[in-house]
């Protein structure tokens, strides 16, 4: 068999005669001189794997030779471990994968042959790296490397999306009480009326119609909470007023979403929708959507109003959304479809304030949010000893009345069966 030299010297030459044909001929190969170059390919590919098999054999032999190269103890307690002491790159060079790779891709001296391209083997080095450098470790590069502290990122933890402020009318006002006249049931006895034939009697009399009106009266409430804090805090991390503000802020937007929806009256609560006198009541009826089917229709014709919108808790939304015919199919599309959820014509508002197994469809509009005063975020030491403690107070309020115009425009879904 002949020797590794020996073999590389003929590929080089065989590769050589390949390169003179291409050079000496510009145009197309006749045949036979195609021939030629196929069968010198063929012959170079054979012996590039005997050259391959033969240096992985000798690298082999290598490896084997060079265990336990450490000297005196060190030695001995690396093979004691089953450890080599091996650079990076004497590891990578030994490594009988890439010793392959290197004499298929440069068999002949430095020599690339033409047909064999590719990526170099993955390597493994394993044990041959006795102390490996990583940014993990804290004993290693990990020591010199420190987190990067970014302070808070999201300004809105449990923060829910709120959605009454947006379906309703608002207004301002400049007194503490809102006053106003709401018009409740009417008689309408209109009729064509024939031309009176004498002066006495009925014949010609108009009819009487009847129209009930009330003043309702409203106070202005008020909405607040504080926090408090050292005055080192606000001077030291200007990012925490700004999450403190948004933080307050939002508490009281979020009371004043729910108390317009479920207020009780009592105190100084809002008297909310669930509990304003006068609103339609739409009891279950077959199933959830003829239930929700027939509100609407209750806003029409009970509250003499057109619907603007359903305002449901997300567990009740989820409920009709999932709703399938007999064949599996979804009502509402399924999970494919995307946009506004809506339901017979209308938007469906999703809102947490809802009571779950209720909602309400109704004429929005014909609710009102009176503004007395916008939300007001007031810092001040005068709270208890917090003067002599470097100690402050941030307090957030507001201040509004609402009032619901046309109770009967607002119908009470029962959603439960």
């Amino acid at each position: 068999m002949a020797t590794k030299d020996e073999m590389l010297k003929t590929v080089h030459q065989l590769n050589e005669e390949v390169k003179t044909i291409f050079d000496t001929n510009d145009g197309e190969l006749d045949s036979s001189t195609w021939e030629k170059v196929k069968t010198n390919n063929k012959e170079i590919e054979r012996i590039e794997k005997l050259i391959a098999s033969a240096i992985e054999q000798e690298s082999a032999r290598k490896s084997a030779a060079e265990r336990g190269r450490l000297p005196g103890p060190a030695a001995q307690e690396a093979k004691a471990n089953g450890n080599t002491a091996k650079t990076l790159g004497e590891a990578v060079v030994s490594d009988p994968e890439f010793a392959a790779w290197r004499a298929k891709v440069s068999p002949a001296a430095g020599h690339v042959s033409r047909n064999a391209f590719g990526n170099s083997p993955a390597f493994n080095v394993g044990a041959g790296v006795k102390t490996l450098l990583t940014g993990a470790s804290a004993t290693s590069a990990g020591a010199l490397a420190y987190p990067q502290f970014l302070g808070v990122q999201d300004m809105g933890v449990s923060m829910r999306p709120l959605t009454i402020r947006d379906l309703i009318t608002t207004g301002t006002t400049d007194t503490d009480t809102v006053e106003y006249v709401r018009v409740g049931t009417f008689t309408n006895n209109a009729a064509a009326v024939a031309e009176a034939s004498a002066t006495s009697g009925s014949t010609g009399e108009k009819p009487e119609s009847a129209l009930a009106m009330s003043v309702v009266t409203e106070t202005v409430k008020t909405i607040a909470h504080w926090i408090p804090a050292t005055r080192r805090a606000l001077s030291d991390a200007s990012q925490i007023r700004t999450y403190i503000d948004q933080f307050l802020r939002y508490g009281l937007e979020e009371k004043l979403n729910d108390q317009m929806l479920v207020g009780d009256g009592v105190g100084e609560n809002f008297t909310g929708i669930m509990n304003t006198t006068g609103t339609t009541t739409q009891a279950w009826s077959t199933n959830i959507l003829t239930t929700t089917r027939k509100a609407r229709t209750a806003v029409r014709v009970t509250g003499r109003a057109t619907p603007t919108a359903y305002v449901l808790h997300p567990t009740d939304w989820e409920t009709i959304d999932l709703l399938q015919d007999n064949e599996a199919r979804y009502y509402f599309g399924g999970p494919s479809v995307l946009g506004t959820p809506r339901l017979w014509g209308l938007p469906v508002v999703e809102d947490e304030g809802m009571t779950q197994g209720y909602g309400i469809c109704a004429n929005w509009k014909l609710a009102v949010l009176w503004d007395r005063q916008l939300t007001q975020i007031l810092v001040s030491d005068s709270h208890s000893d917090f003067f002599i403690r470097n100690m402050v107070a941030i307090l957030a309020e507001l201040r509004a009345a609402f009032t619901v115009l046309r109770p009967a425009a607002f119908v009470e879904m029962d959603l439960t069966a």
